[in-house]
């Protein structure tokens, strides 16, 4: 008899709620997850998963085996929290100021728990194994990449790799699987423009970096209206400027950093190498100099096209429950460094419910989700997982 998934992730609801609203109400940022990754840890220990601590700082690793030999999938869920003052008035806001879960990743810790539970029960029909992966740091970025150095494709090296992410782009019940690229690339910039400072009252003994500074933001937008192939996918986002210490005080130097946002890599060299020119040129206009840094890069999500089209074939089995919808998204995850060795596949899973109002924009202080998607997304995932290890035992 076929195993209903949905029905077996739908009693434990009330038990993924609590969870997931326990892990909002305790965020911790980037490898510094130890409340988070103990309380996982713990649960999969309960389960009768073999466990590793420590993997890539803070990470998690959960090994599910099977009643007979068979492939590895790995599925990852991401744990840490972003920097930012909660203004949500809900009785699970987080208890830690100016700490949030804005992204949805204590959800997908919960989800992740929840995946495990519901595949125990059944590893007598399961050929192969789960590794569940719970990643420290995806946030700032580094979080994956350390889990790699700390060897977690190795010893089982997976054969497939699974993970979704709630999307507040999206209503419950909605779900993209994307056949090819599916989350851009990303690419961090650091530019500190030096002038010569001195009295507000006489700008014309200075050399301004602030004025230098705004040229500039306007400037990098040209990149993508006038550099780049308008059928090629790019954003350039400016997201911190700091100078200055007084309104009467014109600073000696000023900051920009940003990010940019791309599906292909040849397209990074022109960002980057155009970044260093616009900023070079506006700098030197203002008798001023731009010092440039790219201190992070990570590469495109792009799914295999077979594991898309099998994840497509399993949500059809959800009737009603499930919409599949076929959109990239300009948003980045180091979710992609995970996937590069075999065929793989990184969905994302509507969270919001507009008639509820949970429909804030991700990294706002006011996101949250309709938590009808925490079943949902049990219940899809571990048939997924499922049928992979069905199939193929």
């Amino acid at each position: 008899m076929p195993i209903n998934f949905l029905a077996e992730a739908e009693a434990l609801r009330d038990e993924l709620t609590d969870r997931r609203r326990d892990f909002h109400r305790h965020p911790e940022l980037a490898f510094q997850e130890r409340r988070t990754a103990g309380i996982v840890a713990e649960e999969l220990h309960q389960l009768g998963l073999e466990v590793q601590t420590g993997i890539g700082k803070t990470g998690v690793v959960g090994i599910l085996e099977g009643a007979a030999d068979g492939p590895t999938v790995l599925y990852r869920a991401d744990m840490d929290a972003l920097p930012i003052q909660e203004e949500n008035s809900v009785e699970y806001a987080s208890q830690t100021a100016g700490k949030m879960h804005a992204c949805g990743h204590d959800g997908h810790t919960a989800i992740g728990l929840g995946i495990a539970k519901v595949l125990s029960k059944h590893r007598a029909e399961l050929g192969g194994r789960v590794k569940f992966v719970f990643q420290p740091a995806e946030e700032m970025g580094g979080g994956a990449a350390a889990m790699i150095a700390d060897g977690v494709l190795e010893r089982p090296a997976p054969d497939y790799t699974l993970g979704i992410h709630l999307w507040n782009d999206l209503e419950v019940g909605n779900v993209s699987v994307v056949s090819g690229p599916t989350m851009s690339g990303a690419g961090v910039f650091q530019i500190t423009v030096t002038g010569k400072g001195g009295h507000g009252a006489m700008p014309h003994q200075t050399r301004d970096p602030i004025v230098c500074g705004a040229q500039l933001i306007l400037a990098l937008q040209t990149i993508v209206s006038r550099n780049v192939d308008p059928l090629d996918m790019v954003v350039i986002s400016v997201g911190k400027l700091e100078g200055g210490s007084a309104r009467n005080i014109i600073p000696q130097s000023v900051s920009l950093s940003g990010s940019f946002r791309l599906f292909r890599e040849e397209t990074r060299d022109l960002v980057k190498r155009r970044i260093r020119e616009v900023a070079d040129g506006v700098a030197s206009a203002h008798g001023c100099r731009a010092d440039v840094d790219f201190p992070l890069g990570i590469g495109a999500v792009i799914n295999d096209v077979a594991v898309a089209e099998r994840a497509r074939a399993v949500f059809a089995g959800f009737g009603d429950n499930v919409t599949v919808v076929d959109k990239p998204w300009m948003a980045s995850e180091d979710v992609g460094l995970l996937m590069q060795r075999n065929p793989s596949a990184y969905l994302l899973v509507g969270s919001a419910s507009h008639e509820r109002q949970l429909d804030y924009p991700h990294h706002h202080p006011r996101f949250d989700i309709d938590e009808a998607v925490l079943p949902l997304s049990v219940g899809m995932m571990s048939a997924l997982i499922a049928d992979y290890l069905e199939a193929e035992s």
